[in-house]
């Protein structure tokens, strides 16, 4: 079996996440977990409908069906749902970040980026529209955070790469190369919509094909 351990950098990005409100207003821990749930569920569907900025406490409250004068129990505020929310569906521990599928070697390059695109369309189609659509919103320390995740990931990603198709580690398209597979990954639940009339697999294939293509050109033209 190939050892798809992801490399120490990865295994701590992926314990880190975006720091959510400490309340302990509450005592009973299944009351609290099911009034977050139901707030986050509210929070996610306004989010995408209408956008953050234009999403009110008042709106949660009244999609949720929480009490606006008890909803500051379970969270502290919008940012701490936004925060809640990116944790639960962008950094979700249950789908394998590309780098980590690329370890497993017994695969080829087309059919790692399958796999990955597919696991993360179906999963992660939710997350994925959440995170383009309010990081303008966020804090700038949540900010700072998720870009530096994001960075760290793509850098391993880039690492895959090279060794995918016998580049040198330092080689900077690969950094190029990997921002545009990170990209890629977007593009099923940012463009659906265009898709609709076309069978899933035959649209993820054809972008993991596709993709594949452009990885090994970087090996066939050094003077890029």
């Amino acid at each position: 079996m190939p050892d798809t351990t992801p490399p120490a950098r990865l295994q701590a990005l992926r314990t880190q996440f975006l720091a959510e409100a400490d309340i302990s207003h509450v005592q009973n821990k299944s009351l609290i977990q099911n009034r977050r749930e139901q707030i986050c569920e509210a929070a996610l569907e306004l989010f995408l409908e209408k956008g953050f900025a234009a999403t009110t406490i008042r709106d949660i409250c009244a999609r949720s069906g929480v009490n606006q004068a008890s909803i500051y129990d379970y969270i502290a505020n919008k940012n701490d749902i936004l925060r809640r929310l990116l944790n639960q569906l962008w950094f979700r521990e249950d789908v394998p970040t590309l780098p980590a599928v690329l370890m497993d070697t017994t695969l080829s390059l087309e059919d790692a980026l399958e796999t990955y695109l597919r696991e993360s369309w179906a999963k992660k189609r939710k997350g994925t529209l959440l995170a383009y659509r309010c990081v303008p919103h966020m804090q700038a320390a949540d900010r700072k955070a998720l870009h530096a995740r994001e960075f760290a990931v793509m850098k391993d990603l880039a690492d895959q790469i090279a060794l995918r198709i016998g580049l040198v580690d330092d080689d900077k398209r690969l950094d190029i190369m990997a921002n545009m597979m990170v990209f890629l990954s977007a593009f099923g639940p940012m463009r659906d919509w265009l898709n609709r009339d076309i069978d899933n697999d035959v649209v993820v294939r054809t972008i993991a094909v596709g993709a594949a293509a452009m990885i090994r050109s970087l090996a066939d033209r050094p003077d890029l």
